[in-house]
């Protein structure tokens, strides 16, 4: 009985140091994934960062209206262009770019129609197409 005491608390004294040692790993959502690259942009720079485009995939958008699939914020050192002395650089965001379209159709990639993102671009492309069929038959 007693030994069966000391191996259970041995095994979470083992358990909680591998866990203090390693981690547990860090969950975190992505502040930019889903929004245009116009606001991610804009959000970026507000908080003091710089954009950069990292990948593109597709060429049906502008780049302002592509979305963005993910962002990496790195740091890393680089040279300062002044002197030889190597600096820290984490204000730097990259983005992945998917300028795909908001939602696939039979001849252009975009997002399934059967993801929330994709209903709500074919949602809103076939308002817009509403509201131009009404103004283009209304007299004036």
């Amino acid at each position: 009985m007693k030994k069966s005491i000391v191996l259970s608390a041995g095994s979470v004294v083992a358990a909680s140091a591998c866990m203090g040692l390693f981690g547990t790993g860090v969950a975190e959502a992505d502040d930019y994934a889903g929004k245009t690259y116009a606001d991610a942009a804009q959000a970026i720079k507000d908080a003091g960062g710089t954009p950069i485009v990292a990948a593109r995939f597709g060429d049906k958008l502008q780049q302002d209206e592509c979305i963005v699939a993910g962002s990496l914020s790195p740091s890393f050192v680089r040279p300062k262009a002044t002197d030889t002395v190597f600096e820290t650089v984490t204000s730097e965001v990259r983005l992945n770019l998917n300028c795909n379209g908001g939602y696939a159709t039979a001849t252009n990639p975009g997002a399934s129609v059967a993801s929330p993102e994709g209903r709500e671009a074919k949602a809103a492309a076939d308002q817009a197409a509403t509201a131009e069929a009404v103004s283009s038959s209304t007299p004036g």
